[in-house]
């Protein structure tokens, strides 16, 4: 054994030193990574005592750092024990730049995930803002690998100038391929900067009613009233005009009814009086006015305008329902009686009841 190992040669160094190589690469990887999990622990521990989140994200940014770093690491050790010609060390060289410029970006690129993560946590008295988020994240994140890849093709002897005007003409070409996709992009840009609407908001447009539950790079994504999700490229949508019921300070009212036209005036004259107490009741209203408005076809008509100070749909329905029923009861008190849409037809005393009963022939 000992004869084969010195007598067979690999680029021309005897077998037994690549053993004695792979051994010694073999025991530097794993005391590289034993010592990296120590430090890592001991890192752990000092940041669960500090309660900063700045320690916690440092730890997790070193958690990221991949094996194959180590690997890399271990087998420059063992390859220090063997005479190898210059080519192969240039190679190597060349290997060394591109395992630590893929580490240096995968640390930043973790770095730059739990930073949209952090911006995308709920804080007290704000909304997290997704859609800038995540392109900005997107942004950083291209912006890092690109100059990783260029830096490497550079140092392998890649002439990158020309490289990269090939690039630019190539994106020119993509761009034109893919316009409806970048216009939703630039549309979810405009939407993280003019914040139109949040998620939570509840939003009209069109025939959509609903809340916002999700703000993407090309689409959103609304849960209707109805149940069903509804799914609006973001360019379509904001070429619509929204109404943003979230943030209304205060709900305008605006209510109607007729009370019969045998209704004498002296009650007439109490009826605003007594839309006026009903709506007051309420902690949540404001009464605006309340005024016989016109003489209908079979009514006499009312119209009342008041002011809910709440943005809430169902208290609006509450309060409407309470103020109905209070003014059909102070109505039945005092006599009135609401309006039905009737039509009263006056027949001439020379006309015989005969020609109102003779039959219609249709022609």
């Amino acid at each position: 054994m000992s004869n084969w190992l010195q007598i067979n040669t690999f680029l021309g160094l005897p077998a037994y030193q690549w053993l004695v190589t792979s051994l010694i690469i073999i025991v530097a990887y794993i005391a590289l990574h034993s010592l990296w999990q120590i430090v890592l622990n001991k890192l752990s521990n000092i940041a669960i005592k500090s309660n900063r989140t700045l320690d916690d994200a440092f730890v997790e940014v070193l958690r990221s750092t991949q094996r194959l770093t180590f690997a890399f690491f271990a087998l420059l050790i063992g390859l220090h024990f063997l005479d190898l010609p210059q080519k192969w060390e240039n190679r190597l060289d060349h290997l060394s730049f591109l395992v630590i410029g893929i580490q240096i970006a995968v640390w930043v690129s973790k770095s730059i995930t739990i930073w949209s993560r952090m911006q995308l946590l709920e804080k007290e008295g704000s909304v997290p803002n997704p859609v800038i988020t995540s392109m900005l994240s997107w942004i950083f994140k291209a912006v890092v690998w690109s100059i990783v890849v260029l830096t490497i093709l550079s140092n392998i002897g890649v002439n990158i100038t020309a490289f990269v005007a090939s690039l630019g003409v190539g994106g020119v070409a993509v761009a034109l391929a893919v316009q409806n996709i970048l216009s939703d992009l630039f549309a979810s840009l405009a939407i993280g900067l003019d914040k139109p609407f949040v998620i939570g908001d509840f939003v009209v447009f069109g025939e959509v009613a609903g809340s916002i539950e999700r703000i993407g790079l090309k689409t959103t994504h609304i849960r209707s009233i109805s149940g069903e999700q509804i799914v609006c490229s973001n360019t379509e949508l904001l070429k619509n005009t929204i109404h943003n019921y979230k943030r209304m300070s205060e709900r305008r009212v605006v209510f109607k009814f007729g009370v019969t036209y045998d209704t004498p005036p002296t009650s007439l004259a109490k009826i605003p009086e007594i839309v006026k107490n009903a709506i007051e009741k309420s902690k949540n209203t404001r009464f605006d006015r309340a005024h016989f408005q016109q003489f209908g076809s079979s009514s006499l008509d009312f119209e009342v305008v008041y002011f809910i100070n709440s943005s809430d749909f169902n208290l609006y329905m509450d309060t409407q329902q309470a103020i109905n029923l209070d003014m059909m009861n102070e109505f039945q008190g005092l006599g009135v009686k609401f309006a039905l849409p009737t039509t009263t037809l006056h027949i001439p005393e020379g006309l015989s009841g005969s020609a109102f009963n003779s039959p219609v022939v249709a022609k």
